[in-house]
């Protein structure tokens, strides 16, 4: 029997939820909360195998109540069904450690049987969140290894490709020496390279310093 707890601060939804999954055969609604708050609360006192929750309810949202659940009970297996696919609902629920997420209108059937996929660890997205994840992850997949370096680590670099020392670049920054070794390491680290030289490679590479004529 599949253990549920549903979150919704809408009475007629929870009503509705409720008498449908009540009659399917290896489901049992334990308990029903009204708010983030509640649901926090209801999960660590029932330790149902599935919390149903809203996004948009009083007190505390879904993905607040989410966090605190999955943080206090790492175990929690937590499915979010709501009205909304905005980027700030999605992101925020999946951060913070649900593991399907369905809109309100899916069919009944489509909600049972996501909660069977789901108790079995599986994860069920609708295909609109499938298609924000897949566009971030092909974001990611462009970040470029000197977004992560700092202004002063860039003006570090310029003159690293200016061929200047250690020394040069703690008098021209008016820094110290050991801070700007330090400069020089961390850029090294970010930029993924053993040694000046390839730094500077990296730099003319991607257009950071203007060529030399």
């Amino acid at each position: 029997m599949i253990r549920i707890l549903l979150a919704d601060d809408h009475e007629m939804v929870r009503i509705g939820v409720s008498a449908y999954l009540q009659a399917q055969p290896d489901m049992e609604v334990v308990a029903e909360a009204v708010n983030g708050r509640e649901a926090v609360d209801m999960a660590l006192i029932h330790k149902p195998d599935i919390i149903l929750m809203d996004m948009v309810m009083p007190i505390m949202n879904g993905a607040e109540a989410t966090r605190e659940i999955v943080q206090k009970w790492p175990e929690a297996k937590v499915m979010i069904i709501t009205s909304f696919i905005d980027d700030d609902k999605v992101y925020p629920a999946l951060e913070a450690g649900a593991i399907s997420y369905l809109l309100k209108t899916s069919k009944a059937t489509h909600i049972a049987e996501s909660i069977r996929k789901t108790m079995n660890g599986d994860a069920v997205l609708e295909p609109e969140v499938t298609n924000k994840m897949m566009k971030r992850m092909r974001q990611g997949s462009t970040h470029s290894l000197h977004e992560d370096l700092t202004d002063r680590e860039l003006e570090v670099l310029l003159l690293m490709a200016e061929g200047k020392t250690n020394q040069d670049i703690a008098d021209t920054l008016f820094i110290a020496l050991k801070t700007a070794k330090t400069h020089v390491s961390n850029i090294l680290s970010k930029l993924e390279v053993s040694d000046r030289t390839q730094a500077v490679i990296y730099a003319f590479e991607n257009q950071l310093v203007p060529p030399k004529k």
